[in-house]
């Protein structure tokens, strides 16, 4: 057997014959260089500019929400919130509903267990868009409402926690 050929073998009315097939690789993507602190925006959720907090520690992100509850609508159970507290200056009196979320137990920063509300939505930090998961919670005694954890981070993005503010700069700019 040809050892160029052994990785692809394709049938066709049971006679075998051997195909060179090219792999689309993917293309590979520099790590971008976020600081301790960044800019966060949320397209689907009509929210941009929220400062974040950028904590390697957290698993997953948190964002700050209040009036978080479960509604029937149209026969179905629908999450319904509001983003940040009524203070804040980025506050927007819309109540958002989510058909595609669940529940988990997360471990908060006081170290207790609680259950929190997950959606699935996009994060905009620099210039990448991630589609990732969100546990909603009331962060309304904490600085940052938003709170960005290392699942979001990993393979992406370097922490340097010397800066702040960086915009998810390239890697390789970054020490130039």
């Amino acid at each position: 057997m040809n050892e160029e050929f052994s990785d692809y073998v394709c049938c066709v009315r049971n006679n075998f014959y051997f195909q060179k097939v090219k792999k689309k690789r993917k293309k590979k993507r520099l790590p971008r260089i976020v600081g301790r602190r960044e800019f966060v925006d949320f397209p689907a959720l009509n929210m941009k500019n929220i400062e974040a907090k950028i904590d390697t520690g957290a698993y997953t992100c948190a964002l700050h929400c209040h009036t978080i509850a479960e509604k029937e609508l149209g026969g179905k159970k629908v999450l319904c919130f509001f983003l940040l507290d009524p203070s804040h200056e980025e506050y927007h009196q819309t109540e958002h509903v989510f058909f595609d979320y669940s529940r988990k137990k997360i471990k908060s920063s006081s170290g207790e267990f609680e259950e929190r509300y997950i959606i699935k939505t996009i994060v905009r930090l620099g210039r990448r868009r991630i589609r990732t998961t969100i546990s909603l919670t009331d962060r309304g005694n904490m600085r940052y409402p938003v709170l960005i954890g290392r699942k979001l981070l990993r393979g992406k993005f370097i922490v340097d926690v010397s800066r702040m503010h960086t915009n998810g700069i390239l890697f390789k700019k970054a020490f130039l």
